[in-house]
């Protein structure tokens, strides 16, 4: 479904992706963990090329991306980027729109969809989001949490084979995170496949099907929630965990 092949990125002297190698399969969630700074947000944008990487291979549903340096067309790009819904931190939404325009504008401008047919699809998302009843606020009418769900539908407009998800909830009081969080496991269940960066550890744990942990733009670990969070291999891993989420056996020896 996804194949990562030998991605690399760097700003200037800086190389942020060291060469990662990452598959992801048809319905599966993977959760990205790791340290600020890791690289986490970076492989995301390179997915749905907000960032060009300098040089690898991405290969999402047989689209195959090469990098090597040389410019690639806007219209490929876009094309490409039809494929990922992305949702952001910072929710990114339309300030001048309502919900149900922000979550229309997608599939009329990306996919040329008639008006009518997306007004029909955006509310039956923003209903999907519990937000029926907010079809015509405006962004500064809504919560942190409404503006992020908004996002998801409006991610989910373009009807994406994969949604990116960068650390949803971070900006998010504590009280608004679980709706948020709701609507991902909603989509988890009902086949959606999903990279997901988050610090939700309880998230990852009841929801991903495969955890990577990311460190100095290098995947140090991968395997299931079970295998990260209870036997991690490696002692980077280890200490990552240990410091934002105490091992379940850390009395073992």
């Amino acid at each position: 479904m996804i194949s990562i092949k030998n991605l690399h990125k760097s700003f200037g002297d800086l190389e942020v992706l060291k060469g990662i190698d990452l598959e992801v399969e048809l319905g599966k969630v993977i959760v990205i963990i790791g340290p600020s700074g890791s690289g986490k947000t970076t492989l995301l944008r390179c997915l749905n090329l907000l960032e060009i990487p300098s040089s690898g291979a991405i290969e999402i549903d047989d689209h195959l991306m090469n990098f090597n340096g040389k410019e690639i067309p806007q219209k490929k790009i876009v094309s490409f980027r039809s494929l990922t819904g992305m949702v952001f931190q910072n929710y990114n939404l339309f300030p001048h729109k309502t919900a149900l325009e922000n979550v229309m504008e997608g599939p009329v401008i990306v996919k040329g969809i008639p008006k009518k047919q997306a007004k029909e699809k955006a509310i039956q998302l923003l209903n999907k989001v519990g937000l029926a009843d907010k079809i015509d606020d405006y962004p500064f009418q809504l919560s942190g949490g409404q503006q992020q769900r908004v996002g998801i539908a409006r991610a989910m407009g373009i009807e994406p084979k994969v949604m990116l998800f960068d650390e949803p909830t971070s900006a998010l009081d504590p009280e608004l995170v679980g709706d948020v969080l709701q609507v991902m496991k909603d989509l988890a269940e009902e086949g959606m496949t999903m990279v997901v960066v988050t610090h939700e550890m309880r998230f990852a744990k009841e929801v991903a099907d495969e955890i990577v942990f990311i460190d100095h733009g290098e995947i140090v670990e991968k395997g299931t929630p079970n295998e990260i969070f209870t036997h991690p291999q490696h002692e980077r891993t280890r200490r990552f965990l240990e410091q934002i989420h105490p091992l379940s056996n850390n009395n073992e020896h």
